[in-house]
């Protein structure tokens, strides 16, 4: 028997991005360990009106379908900042992307990807990387290893056999981006203990909490040290102003001033450190469903996320510092303070530290030290473009 043929069709407005959105969580739910997520979040992502990414971005959605049934979704987007960047850095002129990468078979998947490239090929791209859904500081890289749990906030859940289907289209892996499980209930290392006790000693050095009574003066701290820490970094594209304020206003419901750090040396900001509740936690006893009554549960978790595990997503030092002893001392010492408030503040008993870019040894000498392991792994796929 003759199977139907595929075709695939550009979606836009309201109505096309629920559909797009639905497709993608009818996926997810397929999954084992799956988390399901706030539908409202996820249409927000993809509305050009909410989300300030599209402000520099161009992105065009597309849903697969065979016999008029949706099998599939895909983006291809250009990010106007990624183009601008040094080539050397990943990203820069001729690169687009593709993300939202969702397939019922094989045949589909080339089908969706050849559409991708096709949108970027008539955009004046080069290059295409992906997946990537849709900014690299929103959900970079597929899931290649560590579908046996469930994953932390805002980090993607893909099956295993996606990483083939992508590679038989022609594209090999560009960058590996590691996540690193950390038992919190344990004492640091001896070595730590001396660092974080001479940290103490310094006077120079003062470590604090994130104040959210000046919470809009502390978000543009941490974005100046994040937007120079990470300048030189693969896949770095920086943040603006529209994109700041939007952060800010997305976080502060998850931010405990506890888990947050700033390292300031002789009186200036020089590092920071963010932890964020597994919001996971919540969504799943939930089912990602706000209405009628998951709201009243999700506000209660959010004002004290007990026994919730703990997610470091971004820190960062400023340049100047790199490849010093100060900086990892100033690493450990936030570290350190956040994982004793994490235990015993929230009754934690896990951590999680990244993405990690796979060559990043600085980050990756710190995440060995204080002993914690690698859990998952995504990665970035690249091709060329005719």
């Amino acid at each position: 028997m003759r199977r139907e043929e595929i075709s695939i069709e550009p979606v836009s407005g309201k109505r096309g991005r629920a559909d797009f959105v639905d497709l993608g969580r009818a996926f997810s739910a397929r999954l084992e360990h799956f988390v399901p997520q706030i539908r409202s979040e996820q249409l927000e992502l993809i509305d050009p009106d909410k989300n300030p990414f599209f402000g520099h971005a161009r992105v065009q959605l597309f849903i697969a379908r065979r016999g008029g049934q949706p099998v599939g979704r895909i983006s291809a987007h250009i990010d106007e900042l990624a183009l601008a960047m040094p080539a050397e850095q990943g990203f820069g002129p001729g690169t687009g992307f593709f993300g939202y990468f969702d397939a019922e078979d094989e045949d589909t998947a080339r089908a969706l990807l050849a559409a991708a490239e096709a949108w970027l090929v008539g955009e004046g791209m080069r290059r295409v990387l992906g997946p990537i859904s849709l900014s690299v500081w929103e959900e970079p890289g597929l899931l290649i290893s560590g579908q046996d749990h469930p994953p932390m906030i805002m980090m993607g859940h893909h099956p295993a056999h996606y990483a083939g289907w992508i590679e038989a289209a022609g594209y090999a892996r560009e960058k590996t981006l590691y996540t690193y499980d950390l038992d919190i209930t344990r004492d640091s290392p001896p070595l730590i203990r001396r660092i974080v006790q001479s940290g103490h000693k310094n006077a120079r050095i003062n470590v604090r909490r994130v104040d959210k009574s000046r919470w809009d003066e502390e978000v543009a701290t941490v974005l100046m040290i994040l937007n120079d820490a990470w300048s030189h970094n693969w896949g770095f594209v920086p943040f603006t102003p529209a994109e700041v304020a939007y952060a800010g206003k997305k976080l502060r419901p998850i931010i405990h001033e506890e888990l947050n750090m700033i390292a300031e040396l002789d009186g200036r900001p020089v590092a920071f450190m963010l932890t964020f509740p597994d919001v996971n936690d919540a969504l799943t006893k939930i089912g990602g469903k706000l209405f009628p009554f998951g709201w009243i549960h999700l506000l209660r978790w959010l004002r004290h996320p007990k026994g919730a595990g703990m997610r470091v997503p971004l820190m960062g030092v400023l340049k100047e510092l790199h490849n010093s002893r100060l900086a990892s001392q100033l690493a450990f010492m936030m570290i350190e303070a956040i994982r004793a408030e994490a235990n015993t503040t929230f009754q934690s008993t896990r951590g999680e530290i990244g993405w990690i870019l796979d060559d990043n040894q600085g980050m990756i000498a710190i995440a060995d030290t204080i002993q914690s392991k690698i859990n998952r792994e995504y990665a970035v796929y690249a091709r060329a473009l005719a």
